[in-house]
């Protein structure tokens, strides 16, 4: 056998395998998340989970803060984002431009917690509001939520592929995002918060919590996340690795 053909022969395995990798890999996940101060400890602990979560359900993740990773020709790669507490108007306007034609071309998006930041409360003067994103949000505005506690997550549609293994209720302990009103004429409300466990800053009574927004092809909003304690929770777990699967189906 010649020296060339030796070489080849030695090249086909390792060719092979690396075939066989990219081919258990069932989507890319581009992860962002929030430089706020008020988030690192949950940024810290994430990492680790969300890459083995990849690593156990066959799909590639890629971590990072760095925003101008948002961009079309990045996002090409991959065919869900994860938005985790990153906040819409920590984005610049290019980069809002990229992951909404990201989302309108039918990706998936997942976002977690602080990602529902909508309204104007928290913009710099003179900065233009992403409009698009509120009425993606399902036309809701944020406002002020409750202090940090212990509630109960009431689970409404039991059918849909991201909560169908979880149980009918479980507790966590969050910040109860609240918003001005309720989502739920413009979107499908899979879990409510039930304000008789945690005391509320402004009842909204109708509490959605999880959502989708059906106009997307693979869009989904948690509302609870916000510190390294949920994800020793098995249902959030299980909620956060079902919601990616979904984001990433075709």
């Amino acid at each position: 056998m010649n020296k060339l053909k030796y070489l080849v022969v030695l090249a086909i395995p390792f060719l092979l395998a690396g075939n066989l990798r990219a081919q258990q890999f069932k989507f890319r996940a581009l992860v962002v998340i929030s430089r706020s101060d008020d988030h690192i400890k949950m940024m810290t602990a994430a990492r680790p989970f969300f890459e083995k979560l990849g690593e156990d359900n066959h799909f590639k993740v890629d971590y990072t803060d760095d925003s101008s990773k948002i961009n079309d020709e990045n996002l090409k790669n991959y065919e869900v984002f994860v938005m985790l507490q990153l906040a819409p108007f920590d984005i610049s306007y290019s980069q809002q431009s990229a992951l909404q034609k990201f989302v309108e071309q039918g990706k998936g998006w997942v976002g977690i917690h602080g990602a529902g930041l909508t309204g104007t409360e928290f913009l710099a003067k003179g900065t233009k509001y992403w409009q698009w994103f509120e009425d993606f949000m399902g036309g809701v505005v944020y406002s002020p939520h409750p202090a940090y506690q212990k509630g109960i997550v009431v689970i409404e549609d039991r059918k849909h592929p991201v909560t169908k293994n979880l149980p009918a209720k479980f507790e966590i302990s969050d910040e109860w995002y609240e918003f001005n009103k309720s989502p739920r004429p413009n979107v499908r409300v899979l879990a409510t918060a039930d304000e008789t466990s945690y005391k509320q800053n402004k009842p909204m009574g109708d509490h959605p919590i999880i959502w989708t927004n059906e106009k997307y092809h693979r869009m989904i909003y948690i509302g609870v996340g916000h510190d390294p304690s949920v994800f020793a929770n098995q249902s959030y777990t299980t909620l956060l690795r079902d919601a990616i699967l979904w984001a990433g189906s075709k």
